[in-house]
């Protein structure tokens, strides 16, 4: 099987999996307002400061959250089924390393991220809210999350060092190729929690994270089936599907979000997929947008605790595009038109 084989059963699968989740989407959003899956406002000031992101951010009170959770289900779902059809079918199942354990890695990681995520979300929805200087915030606290983040990152690096046996880090261009050895666990680990919460910090405008990640699948579908690594490019072209579905309903304005669930998910998800196929660079820079975020928000952190200031007006930096009076829609179209042109020259860097 070669890449000419393998593009018309990636885009066969991508419409399968489309179809399959529109038909579920408005269903799952009734659902979720029955289950009250609602998200909270969580300005209730009572005399206190209010906040840049309240003032912006409050009058998406009420909108169902939990896409990320009928994503992952479809996803998951499908996959066996179509894989082992797929294998009957007498497709040469092609893979870098051993079928079970990519496969172990790969829903390890989707799964595992993606409960991480529904607690948080269930906290936030159902749980106390705790008293800020600026009136309630809701969900896990920072030490809870990234505690949990951290130990299934390092579960999930064992499984990628002593399981698939990746220790190595290329860059290309340079063509420079380091041995990483052990710290490879430390390493791997830092990139999964990294693109976790960059992920998590970018899906704050409707359709913004989606969106890019729509753009990054279409990218490593490419890469994915050019390696020929079979498992994988099936797990992307149904994940793809499935999110361009949910983007119809998540642009603005917003009828459904995809809540921590999703983003933890599929922000370690990218960078699992980076670094199976075992090109990290690339995952930088056509995830390029998500790195941007990440670091807007570390850079305004570190102006609070060093110089006893902000930064930005409001990080992360979409949020302070939208202080200056843009508008969220004009905000998203150019970070999707940003990230295409990131996975354009990711694409170019990977093929040379």
């Amino acid at each position: 099987m070669n890449f000419y084989n393998t593009a018309p059963l990636a885009l066969g699968l991508i419409v399968f999996s489309f179809l399959i989740t529109s038909a579920l989407v408005i269903p799952f959003i009734d659902l979720l307002y029955k289950f009250k899956m609602l998200r909270r406002k969580e300005g209730d000031f009572r005399g206190k400061k209010e906040s840049l992101f309240d003032k912006l951010h409050d009058k998406k009170a009420g909108t169902p959250i939990g896409g990320g959770i009928l994503l992952i289900t479809v996803v998951s779902v499908m996959f066996p089924f179509l894989f082992s059809f797929i294998s009957n079918m007498g497709v040469f199942i092609h893979t870098s390393f051993k079928l079970n354990y990519e496969l172990l890695v790969i829903f390890f990681t989707f799964l595992g991220f993606g409960a991480i995520g529904l607690l948080d979300d269930l906290v936030k929805i159902f749980g106390k809210p705790k008293p800020n200087i600026y009136g309630s915030v809701f969900g896990l606290s920072k030490t809870q999350k990234f505690g949990l983040q951290w130990i299934l990152a390092f579960a999930i690096s064992f499984m990628l060092y002593f399981l698939l046996g990746i220790q190595i880090l290329h860059i290309p261009i340079l063509e420079i190729t380091i041995n990483l050895g052990p710290l490879y666990l430390l390493f791997s680990a830092f990139i999964i929690v990294f693109f976790a919460n960059a992920f998590n910090i970018t899906d704050g405008l409707d359709g913004l994270s989606s969106g890019l990640l729509m753009i990054y699948l279409f990218s490593y579908v490419i890469i994915a089936a050019s390696n020929l690594d079979t498992p994988l490019f099936i797990f992307i072209s149904l994940w793809l599907g499935s999110i361009i579905a949910f983007l119809y309903f998540n642009v603005w304005p917003a009828r459904i979000f995809l809540g921590d669930a999703g983003a933890l998910s599929f922000g370690a998800m990218i960078a699992v997929i980076g670094l199976v196929i075992g090109n990290v660079t690339t995952l930088f820079i056509i995830g390029g947008l998500f790195v941007i975020e990440a670091l807007s928000s570390l850079i305004q952190i570190l102006g609070r605790k060093f110089l006893k200031r902000k930064i930005f007006p409001i990080a992360p930096i979409h949020h302070t595009f939208l202080w200056l009076g843009w508008e969220e829609p004009k905000i998203v179209m150019r970070a999707w038109l940003a990230g295409l042109m990131l996975a354009i020259f990711g694409l170019w860097l990977a093929t040379i």
